[in-house]
């Protein structure tokens, strides 16, 4: 875990990366930046398959096996936890949030369905979070863009995004003002669901 501490946090952040890359994904290094100076402390989870420097993601129940064995680090911090993670990462957040006590999740870029396979969905894991979710997609995401999530799930729509929340040059939206509308949607989500 790579740690980003807030000065007098009020809660965690634990992020997990996804299949294809690791902490270093734009929007996991834009939380890591914005939160801390928010209250919120922001661990970034490395995936032990990645740590071994492998290139191909582990099993789903190796990755949330991963997740639930880091977990009393992060609980010892004494505050409440809020469970992340981009692509697969949101997966095993989702999976696992409810059994480990994580007090919300925060999915980023969920992948709802594999590209192109709309019949192949994955809600059933987002909707069994169990606890208050925030999820966070592309405009353009192939995994699922924003409309095509289930009734009671209402994504926050970063415009143009594409699955690592890319905007093309040619976009009204710059890349920065798209990092912002992620990390201020976040940020303001959990001060509202966490500070209580």
């Amino acid at each position: 875990m790579t740690w980003h501490r807030a000065a007098a946090p009020y809660a965690v952040l634990a992020a997990g990366h996804g299949a294809g890359g690791g902490i270093e994904a734009r929007d996991l290094v834009a939380l890591a930046a914005a939160l801390p100076p928010r209250g919120i402390t922001v661990a970034l989870v490395e995936q032990p398959w990645r740590v071994a420097g492998k290139k191909v993601a582990a099993a789903p129940r190796t990755l949330d096996a991963a997740w639930t064995a880091l977990w009393p680090a992060l609980a010892r911090e004494g505050l409440p936890v809020a469970a992340s993670g981009r692509s697969a990462g949101a997966r095993v957040a989702c999976r696992t949030a409810k059994d480990l006590g994580a007090a919300a999740v925060v999915g980023l870029s969920f992948p709802l369905h594999p590209p192109g396979k709309p019949e192949k969905s994955r809600a059933d894991e987002l909707l069994g979070a169990g606890v208050p979710t925030l999820v966070v997609q592309g405009g353009r995401d192939p995994f699922g863009r924003p409309e095509e999530f289930p009734p009671g799930v209402a994504p926050v729509e970063v415009p143009y995004g594409d699955h690592g929340f890319a905007v093309p040059k040619r976009a009204p939206l710059t890349q920065e003002a798209a990092l912002t509308l992620l990390t201020d949607t976040v940020g303001d989500w959990l001060a509202a669901t966490l500070k209580g």
